[in-house]
């Protein structure tokens, strides 16, 4: 068995044989011609057929995915029909007296490096969809096929010379695909019938290809490099798309684990297909919210994938966390706007960050606490090194122009801190004002209910925000006086004690006094066995782990 470590681009198991694509030859021969203007009216004839077979691919995709998944392919169509774009391809035409193939393949390299070289990782990621436009035009150039067929589908390169050549199509019989990388229009074309799952050599999980990957509910990792070996063609593999492994002639041991796992899996995907799209309503009405928590941009797809309302809670901390230096606005933006874009419209509430007590930072150089749970973290950073935080609030606020964003503040205990926050974020939409920077000006806010004070001050908290979420992890620990970092206190720390089940209810009752809605967010909302206590208290959304919405949604269903 040989075992590779890729990067999780799309959750999921798949088992097969592997059929390894052969990377397309885009070579273009130089040539010089004669007449620049009769090169240019070639080059504009192939970027309109090429526009063409975009807005037929865009209709494909939005018909099977929805027209948010779609709107790649109008990113595409813009990009072919940018002036700077053609103005280069026509300057190299007429300057060089270039064909037009080569001029293009040009442009597409020098517009690829600019992309390539910025800091934002969306702007990195248009490398690959210039080259992937270029290259369509290129093939139109040079009469290679890109029809309609009667089916209605488009065929790419990759289809025709890699997976119909290989002989997919052929037999019948549906493979786990290897290949070097794979272009978003190759990869929104690929026959889910066929292919079992997707390893790349090359990629990322922020590119176009990953996130139509996810969508397609295809497992797929990505950035594999040099272990990638033509010579698996053929051979038995596992792709683990959660934790990014790949097993090549698994062993028996790992066979029967992973397909006990698929099978787990596929009784999990059943109860989806039986619960998609249905609200989480008992039999008696009652209607409860289901989100999910996620930690990371790439938690986005589960939370698709598992059908949940929104995002409950996205733990922007883990952006600290994984570097070792700040993370600047422009990459927080990135972030934030890319979960944003993949919701579409549903709700995505970003709390800000929480560091200290279990999750420290070297670079906050923050002081050693014989307590930190009781001690400098959270809200309490924030407040007091504003310059971090009011970055933080800019790309949030730059974000909420994506999508349906909304910010929430940890570890408050009293109103003048949501008021300091609330000001500090008054700065920061100011100056984007000023910058003329489009974001939400009506951007909701809201506050984890995670400490006896917030409970105690609910009534007067929810009259300066929009919602509340009650972290009962904390919630817990502080009502308790249990520190949840020591495992000797497990017996003593109770989540169901009546005196934390009473904070909850108190919380919910000050919510709707004020005319304000209330959610769980801590792991206590995925505990089927409380649900019922939290029907009869009135919780109006539970967020919880991805995977934790289905069986959640089943129980409340049968309420």
């Amino acid at each position: 068995m040989r075992t590779i470590q890729g990067v999780s681009v799309s959750a999921g198991i798949a088992i097969g044989t592997v059929r390894v694509l052969a990377a397309v030859d885009y070579a273009v021969e130089r040539r010089l011609i004669d007449d620049p203007q009769a090169e240019m009216d070639r080059f504009r004839a192939a970027r309109d057929t090429a526009v063409a077979q975009l807005k037929q691919l865009r209709d494909n995709v939005a018909a099977e995915f929805g027209e948010n998944k779609a709107e790649l392919f109008d990113a595409h169509r813009l990009m072919l029909q940018d002036p700077d774009y053609a103005e280069c391809v026509e300057g190299l035409i007429a300057q060089d007296k270039v064909n037009a193939e080569f001029a293009v393949k040009s442009a597409a390299e020098q517009f690829a490096a600019m992309f390539a070289a910025m800091d934002s990782s969306t702007m990195q990621a248009r490398a690959a969809d210039v080259k992937d436009v270029s290259r369509r035009v290129m093939n139109v150039l040079q009469g290679k096929r890109d029809s309609t067929a009667q089916d209605g589908s488009v065929q790419g390169d990759a289809v025709q010379n890699g997976i119909v050549q290989n002989g997919i199509a052929q037999n019948g019989e549906s493979h786990i695909i290897f290949v070097e990388d794979l272009a978003p229009s190759d990869t929104a074309q690929l026959d889910r019938a066929k292919v079992l799952g997707l390893v790349t050599a090359k990629g990322s999980a922020n590119s176009h290809t990953a996130i139509l990957a996810r969508t397609m509910g295809l497992p797929a990792i990505t950035g594999i490099g040099d272990a990638f070996d033509p010579a698996d063609d053929g051979h038995v593999a596992v792709i683990d798309g959660t934790s990014g492994a790949v097993f090549v002639d698994p062993d028996e041991a790992t066979l029967t684990e992973y397909r006990r796992r698929k099978a787990e899996a596929e009784e999990h995907l059943s109860l989806l297909r039986k619960l998609k799209g249905k609200p989480a309503e008992t039999k008696s009405g009652q209607r409860v919210h289901l989100y999910a928590n996620i930690s990371r941009p790439s938690d986005a797809a589960a939370v698709l994938a598992n059908d949940a309302e929104g995002i409950g809670l996205f733990r922007s901390e883990f952006l600290y966390l994984e570097r070792e230096d700040w993370p600047t606005e422009e990459f927080q933006f990135d972030a934030y706007g890319q979960v944003a874009q993949e919701m579409g419209d549903r709700p995505v509430i970003i709390r800000t960050l929480d560091i200290g007590a279990d999750k420290q930072v070297d670079y906050f150089n923050l002081s050693h606490e014989d307590n930190p749970a009781l001690g400098y973290r959270a809200i309490r950073i924030c407040l007091t090194r504003p310059e971090i935080f009011k970055v933080q609030l800019r790309a949030l606020l730059r974000a909420s122009a994506y999508g349906n964003i909304a910010i929430m503040l940890p570890m408050i205990t009293s109103v003048q801190e949501v008021r300091d926050a609330k000001r500090i974020l008054e700065e920061a939409k100011s100056e984007l004002r000023g910058e003329r920077i489009d974001f939400n000006e009506s951007i909701q806010i809201g506050v984890m209910i995670e400490t006896p004070a917030s409970v105690i001050m609910a009534d007067e908290l929810a009259a300066e925000v929009d919602f509340f979420s009650i972290g009962t992890n904390d919630l817990t620990q502080y009502t308790l006086a249990c520190d949840r970092q020591n495992p000797s206190l497990e017996r003593f720390a109770d989540p169901h004690s009546p005196a934390v089940l009473r904070m909850i209810q108190m919380t919910i009752e000050a919510a709707h006094r004020h005319g304000i809605w209330c959610g769980i967010c801590g792991e206590l909302g995925a505990d089927l066995s409380l649900t019922d206590t939290f029907l009869r208290l009135g919780i109006d959304e539970l967020s919880v782990s991805p995977t934790s919405v289905l069986p959640l949604r089943n129980v409340i269903r049968n309420h």
